[in-house]
């Protein structure tokens, strides 16, 4: 009779827009090897004497511009949708947030659904494209959270775990497209004209690692054509591009912030950008393209750039939700917990 535990697992974000919240986000986030894998003992010296003083203090700025009355925006989106998820879903299950980074973490809420006699836990990562420097991370945190860690130095003696399941990448999912579909198309009917080009932006990741067997940049290829076709797009009404690169080496092209200037300088006057790769708006989707790519895009002799809303609370994507965790939860909907197993049946013996 215990419900079955969905974990809705996002990336993370900071207590509060300041720079001593940031450096405490960014120490955590950028240490995390699967984001940066460069030599472990460079990488720190890097972090700790340059990146951990400075940086800190421009993110602080970025976030206040961004910052909701409830708090990070991010946060206060991804707590709609754990709510709406539970009331869909109903006493059968217990839905809570973990982040990877920051507040609420992974591991506190792994804790507080075993505190309550949870042994089965699906884990939905608000990643609909697999990659290994966001899903990954989130498998290594809820692995940690659920079994312990072990290394040569210490070892913690976990006598009992969860049975973990996690929601396969659903870049293709028909849900999924659907939702974004209709946040988009309900965007546009509020606005007073139709864009000229649509933009489909994707957060980045170097290229190293597309090469080396990252499957990411395929999956937001499908996840983009998907939708334009959805939206009924021709091939020269739209555009994927790939933000926020990081560093020296090259990244995912086409870049986004390039791809604006370029529509700017060549006359296009309304042009719509949407991140169907972030399940919520954050600074990411409302900073560095809400406001400094309008910002750029204006100063190239662009028009208006239209920031298509992430899906968020939509009730189009928390049907989707719904729809990806029954589908998932199949098995144990069907057999719940403390039931009889089905005899085992050996063909061979026939």
């Amino acid at each position: 009779k215990q419900p079955i535990g969905v974990l809705v697992a996002q990336l993370g974000t900071p207590d509060e827009p300041t720079p001593r919240a940031l450096r405490r986000y960014l120490k955590q986030f950028l240490s995390d090897m699967r984001v940066v894998d460069y030599n472990p003992f460079l990488w720190q010296l890097l972090l700790r004497l340059i990146i951990l003083n400075t940086r800190p203090r421009k993110s602080a700025r970025l976030y206040q511009r961004i910052w909701l009355p409830e708090g990070s925006p991010l946060l206060v989106y991804s707590e709609q949708q754990v709510a709406g998820l539970q009331a869909r879903l109903g006493d059968g299950y217990r839905v809570v947030l973990g982040m990877t980074y920051g507040n609420p973490s992974i591991g506190s809420a792994i804790q507080s659904l075993e505190d309550v006699g949870i042994d089965r836990i699906l884990v939905f990562p608000m990643y609909p494209q697999y990659s290994s420097s966001t899903t990954a991370s989130v498998y290594d945190a809820v692995n940690r959270a659920a079994f312990g860690r072990r290394c040569p130095l210490f070892f913690d003696r976990k006598r009992s775990a969860p049975t973990l399941r996690f929601v396969e990448p659903y870049y293709d999912h028909p849900a999924y497209i659907e939702a974004l579909k209709q946040a988009i198309t309900d965007y546009l009917a509020e606005q007073d004209q139709a864009p000229d080009k649509y933009l489909f932006s994707f957060h980045g990741i170097p290229r190293r690692y597309a090469k080396t067997g990252d499957p990411y940049h395929k999956q937001c290829e499908v996840s983009a054509q998907l939708l334009a076709t959805s939206l009924g797009l021709a091939e020269s009404d739209w555009q994927l591009t790939y933000q926020s690169r990081f560093g020296p080496e090259p990244w995912l092209q086409p870049y986004t912030d390039e791809t604006i200037e370029a529509y700017g300088k060549n006359g296009i006057r309304r042009l719509l950008a949407a991140c169907p790769g972030f399940t919520t708006d954050c600074l990411e989707t409302l900073d560095e393209i809400g406001n400094e790519g309008g910002e750029l895009f204006h100063k190239a002799g662009g028009g208006e750039l239209m920031l298509a809303p992430c899906l968020n609370a939509h009730p189009a994507w928390l049907d989707a939700m719904t729809a990806i965790v029954r589908q998932e939860t199949e098995g144990w909907l069907a057999r719940p917990r403390g039931a009889t197993a089905l005899p085992y049946h050996s063909e061979a013996a026939d």
